[in-house]
């Protein structure tokens, strides 16, 4: 799929912003600007483009998708509107033909360092590659940067990548493997439905006895030939070159089970790092991990606006519906703020928008 790139004004460097401030003409300045091409992002820029909003897209990862392309590709998505259930990377495929179709500038594998603000209003992105000039910015950065919690096992690392996995790039990679799945949320539970009949055979090991994945998940899983084994955890690995055996444990009563397996898909969750998002001035919840907006979706700043999962709200549902909705709504607000004339909501697709 053709993309319309930017080269972001060259080489253009911080310490130019001055010139550039008395001299608007020298700048290319953009209506918005979304920072974060996941759902929610590439969400938005189908709706700026629908608005006849001159959009820009800026994201660090190198493909568009976010943690859909970056974590699990393969994966089945069931929480989609529209979608009975969908393979994540066609999700991000249809909506990248959403998006494109109004022919954003794509910015892909560039990171945003700092967020400035020049004498007229008009917002300086200042990346790792270019400087970028909008009128207003969407900052649909998901979570942040992410890293998976790691398997607190001694000597673990030598078989990562090769029979240990935090992610799941390609599912023919556990074809007609004994496979060992670690976590009892939506990932892990998510995982053991969708290698169900790809994997020989599935045991799934939680440190508690409830999960924390959807309630519908679990009785699935329940029903089919999955080994659950809970309240147990990992106690040690070992194979020649590969992992072959590992032991597990009861962590009530310290009871101990050896188990062949080909493989292990660790799903205990991620660490999150907003990075450079934390200088820029806007205000964070309490835990510093995302954006305080209000009901238009709103930061402290004006014209900046966040949606999806950085967007901080006081009930969190860090879903790909809940990303649309603050999307439309962030890039409807941000297209009054650029056009004061025009209307917020400006009625359906189905209708004529102004």
């Amino acid at each position: 799929m053709a993309l319309s790139t930017d080269s972001g004004n060259g080489a253009t460097m911080p310490d130019q912003q001055a010139e550039l401030g008395a001299n608007a003409d020298a700048r290319d300045i953009y209506d918005v600007t979304i920072i974060g091409a996941g759902p929610t992002g590439l969400f938005g820029a189908f709706y700026a483009g629908m608005r006849t909003m001159r959009t820009k897209i800026i994201d660090a990862l190198p493909e568009p998708g976010g943690q859909l392309t970056a974590l699990y590709p393969e994966k089945i998505i069931f929480d989609a509107p529209g979608f009975p259930k969908v393979i994540a990377k066609d999700l991000v495929k249809l909506l990248m033909e959403q998006a494109v179709q109004w022919k954003p500038a794509v910015c892909l594998g560039e990171r945003v360092l700092s967020l400035a603000q020049d004498t007229d209003g008009v917002w300086i992105l200042s990346t790792d590659k270019n400087t970028h000039y909008t009128r207003t910015i969407v900052v649909a950065a998901g979570v942040g940067a992410f890293a998976p919690n790691k398997l607190a096992v001694a000597d673990v690392e030598k078989y990562e990548g090769d029979s240990l996995f935090y992610f799941v790039k390609e599912k023919a990679a556990f074809k007609g493997k004994r496979l060992l799945i670690v976590g009892g949320g939506d990932s892990a539970v998510d995982w053991a439905l969708n290698l169900h009949g790809v994997a020989d055979a599935i045991t799934l090991v939680h440190r508690r006895d409830e999960f924390r994945a959807h309630e519908s998940s679990v009785t699935e899983m329940r029903a089919l030939p999955i080994d659950i084994l809970t309240p147990f955890e990992v106690k040690s690995v070992a194979g020649d070159g590969k992992i072959e055996r590992v032991v597990i444990f009861n962590n009530q009563t310290k009871e101990e089970t050896a188990i062949d397996v080909d493989a292990i898909l660790v799903n205990v969750g991620f660490k999150a790092d907003i990075g450079p998002i934390r200088e820029w001035g806007l205000e964070l919840d309490k835990k510093g991990r995302g954006i305080v907006v209000n009901f238009r979706m709103e930061t402290n700043l004006p014209g900046v606006y966040a949606a999806g999962d950085i967007a901080a709200e006081e009930v969190k549902m860090n879903l790909i519906a809940t990303g649309y909705g603050q999307a439309a709504m962030a890039v409807n607000v941000a297209k009054n703020f650029v056009d004061p004339k025009s209307s917020i909501f400006p009625g359906h697709s189905s209708e004529k928008l102004s």
